[in-house]
């Protein structure tokens, strides 16, 4: 197994960052609790610009990521997450070594 690593920028529109956090708190609460395969999850605010988070994510493996991607608590959170949106999402996926 090789581990998976996601970096995924978020660009959260003026005035949206507090809707923004509550449902990705939901988010992160629900992945931890209901992937065992997802081994870090997290959401940060670039000091640099107050409307962009980082989130770092790390799987045990490309299924476990797969399994992240279809699960129910991931695709409810988009209806919650797009209004916040200011951009697309730019995620970068990195390989374990």
């Amino acid at each position: 197994m090789t581990a998976v690593g996601v970096v995924a920028t978020l660009t959260v529109a003026e005035g949206k960052n507090a809707d923004f956090e509550a449902a990705f708190t939901e988010l992160m609460a629900a992945v931890r609790a209901n992937e065992p395969g997802n081994e870090f999850y997290s959401v940060f605010r670039c000091k640099d610009n107050p409307q962009q988070y980082k989130v770092l994510e790390r799987y045990v493996d490309q299924a476990a990521l797969d399994a992240h991607g279809k699960s129910d608590h991931f695709r409810a959170s988009g209806p919650k997450l797009a209004p916040c949106m200011a951009a697309a999402p730019s995620i970068e996926y990195l390989g374990g070594i």
